[in-house]
C-alpha cells in the first residue's frame, strides 16, 4: 500500500503556520485562481459547514505557500448555503461576479444536491468534498465530483455491525434483535434510511420500525414512545446535531434508551454534541469519515493534520470532517494544477485521471473517480464515543479500540 509522503505534510505545516488570514483576503483581485467555497455558514448547519470550510482552507493555505494554483495564489471565494435556494443563488454569483473556475462543498446533502446542478447547468466544475446522498452522482452529470462516501456504504457499515459485533456480543441471534430505523426526512435522512434498509433485507435481518420527522415540526415524545413500545434494541439514527440533541434528552426523560443507538455521520461526529449531551453519549456508535483516533497504519497523515489544524485555529478539531475536506480537497488541487488552465473541460479530465491508491491520502483514502463522479476509494468506519473521544473499532486495519456493546459511561 502506497503511503503518505510525510515530508510533504510536514514540510506543508511549516510553511502553512507561517500564513496568515489577511494573506488571503489582501490577494489583488485579478492576480488569484478564484475558487468558491460553499457552506452553510448560517443557520443551523453552521457548525457543521464552519468545520467543513476550515478543511478547504487548510488545504488552499497550504497550496498557497508552496507556489498557489495555476501560477496564482488560491483566494477561496466564501458563499453561505443556508438552504437549498440560497445554495444555488451561491454558484451563480460565484461563477458570475465572483469569477471563480471552480466550486467546492457543500457538507449537506440538500444543499449539494441544489449547488451541484446550479453548477452543472452553469458549466462550472463542482466538487462535492462532504455530502453522502447517493442521488447527487446519479443524475449523469459532467462537472460533478465527490471524493467522500456514499450513504450506501454507510448504510451497509452499520447494518454489518449490527450482525457482525453487536448481535456476537450479546450471545444473541441477529434475526431476533428488534431494530427500529429513525430518520430526518431531507435527501440525506432519506438516502441513509434507504440504505439502511436494503441493507437489512439482504443480511436477512427484520426492521421492527421506520419512522421519519420532519426537523421543524417533531415532537419528540410519541417517537420515542413507539421506539420503547416496539422493545427496540438497536436504534439506526439519520440525523442533524439539534434533533440528536432532542432525541437524547427524550430518552432521558423517559428513563429509557435502546441497547445501542448506531448514527449515520453529521451531528454524531461533532464534539461539541458529545459535550451537550454528556455521559449519556457515551458508547453512541457512528458511522461516518475518518475522525482523529484511528491507526496511524491506516491514516498517516492523521498527526500532521492535527498539528497543522491547532496552530492555525487554536483549538481541537471539532470532527473528521475538515481532515476529509483537506484530503478531497488537496486531490483537486492537484488536478486542476494538471489542468495547466482553468478551463473547465481540462480540470475536468484532471479530476477523472486522478489515481490515489488506498493510503495515499492523510485519512486512508484512495481516490479514483468513476463515470459518475464517484469516488470509488472513500471508506466509512465504525466509531465510537469512547472516554469523550471518538475511537475507530472498525474495520480491523483502523481499529484503535475494541468495540464496547453498551451504552453508558464506563466505571
Amino acid at each position: 500500500m502506497v503511503r503518505i509522503d510525510r515530508r510533504r505534510l510536514l514540510g506543508g505545516l511549516a510553511a502553512v503556520a507561517a500564513a496568515t488570514r489577511p494573506a488571503l483576503a489582501q490577494q489583488a483581485e485579478g492576480n488569484s485562481t478564484r475558487l468558491g467555497a460553499l457552506f452553510p455558514f448560517t443557520g443551523p448547519l453552521a457548525l457543521l459547514g464552519d468545520e467543513h470550510f476550515r478543511g478547504l482552507e487548510l488545504a488552499a493555505e497550504e497550496r498557497n505557500a508552496i507556489g498557489g494554483l495555476l501560477g496564482r495564489p488560491i483566494r477561496l471565494m466564501k458563499g453561505d448555503a443556508a438552504d437549498p435556494a440560497q445554495a444555488q443563488a451561491e454558484v451563480k454569483r460565484l461563477m458570475g461576479p465572483e469569477r471563480s473556475i471552480a466550486v467546492f462543498g457543500t457538507c449537506a446533502s440538500p444543499l449539494a444536491f441544489a449547488a451541484s446542478q446550479a453548477a452543472e447547468l452553469q458549466g462550472i466544475p463542482y466538487i462535492e468534498l462532504g455530502a453522502i446522498a447517493d442521488p447527487i452522482t446519479e443524475r449523469g452529470f459532467r462537472l460533478l465530483f465527490r471524493t467522500g462516501p456514499r450513504a450506501s456504504e454507510v448504510g451497509r457499515l452499520a447494518v454489518d455491525a449490527i450482525a457482525d459485533l453487536l448481535a456476537p456480543a450479546w450471545a444473541l441471534p441477529a434475526e431476533t434483535l428488534k431494530i427500529a430505523l429513525l430518520h430526518e426526512d431531507s435527501l440525506y435522512g432519506q438516502s441513509v434510511a434507504t440504505a439502511e434498509e436494503a441493507h437489512l433485507k439482504a443480511r436477512g435481518l427484520p426492521l421492527a420500525e421506520k419512522l421519519g420527522y420532519t426537523l421543524r415540526s417533531t415532537e419528540w415524545a410519541p417517537i420515542i414512545q413507539r421506539l420503547r413500545g416496539i422493545g427496540a434494541d438497536v436504534l439506526l439514527h439519520a440525523g442533524y446535531q439539534n434533533d440528536i440533541l432532542l432525541l437524547y434528552r427524550g430518552l432521558r426523560e423517559a428513563a429509557w434508551r435502546p441497547r445501542m443507538v448506531i448514527g449515520a455521520g453529521a451531528g454524531y461526529s461533532l464534539t461539541d454534541t458529545a459535550h451537550a449531551i454528556g455521559p449519556d453519549f457515551e458508547g453512541t456508535l457512528n458511522v461516518d469519515v475518518p475522525q482523529f483516533e484511528v491507526n496511524d497504519r491506516f491514516a498517516p497523515g492523521v498527526k500532521p493534520f492535527l498539528e497543522l489544524y491547532r496552530k492555525r485555529y487554536g483549538s481541537e478539531p471539532r470532527s473528521g470532517h475538515s481532515l476529509a475536506n483537506y484530503v478531497g480537497a488537496r486531490a483537486a488541487f492537484d488536478a486542476i494544477q494538471r489542468a495547466a488552465a482553468p478551463d473547465r473541460d481540462r480540470i475536468r479530465a484532471a479530476l477523472a485521471a486522478t489515481d490515489l491508491p488506498e493510503g495515499g491520502t492523510a485519512n486512508g483514502w484512495g481516490i479514483r473517480f468513476d463515470e459518475k463522479g464517484q469516488n470509488q476509494r472513500a471508506r466509512p468506519l465504525l466509531l465510537q464515543w469512547q472516554g469523550g473521544k471518538q475511537v475507530a473499532v472498525a474495520p480491523n486495519e483502523a481499529a484503535m479500540a475494541p468495540l464496547r456493546a453498551q451504552m453508558g459511561a464506563v466505571g
